[in-house]
């Protein structure tokens, strides 16, 4: 992690949406990849998916963590924390007694 990500990290992750026409987002930490129809994004709290129509980025500031997004914002998918999966971790029940 260079130093610009580890900045990154100390900074919340905030989404706003408005009207599902304006996307902006903090706390993100690299751009994955794009086109009109997707957006994935990591960001301090995992990987982030924008799906829509018509999507482009309007800012992309990756020193401050920002990106901007215009166009028809269909969902917000985060992935599923890989770091919790490889750790065994079932939840409560999947626990064995110590």
């Amino acid at each position: 992690m260079n130093a610009e990500n580890k900045e990154n990290a100390k900074q919340p992750h905030t989404l706003s949406l408005r009207d599902r026409g304006s996307l902006e987002m903090r706390g993100v930490t690299d751009v994955i990849s794009f086109d009109e129809e997707t957006i994935e994004l990591s960001t301090v709290c995992g990987d982030l998916t924008v799906d829509g129509r018509e999507l482009h980025i309007k800012v992309l500031n990756l020193a401050q963590g920002i990106v901007s997004v215009d166009g028809t914002v269909t969902a917000l998918t985060y992935a599923e924390d890989r770091k919790s999966d490889s750790k065994g971790g079932k939840g409560f029940f999947g626990r064995r007694g110590r």
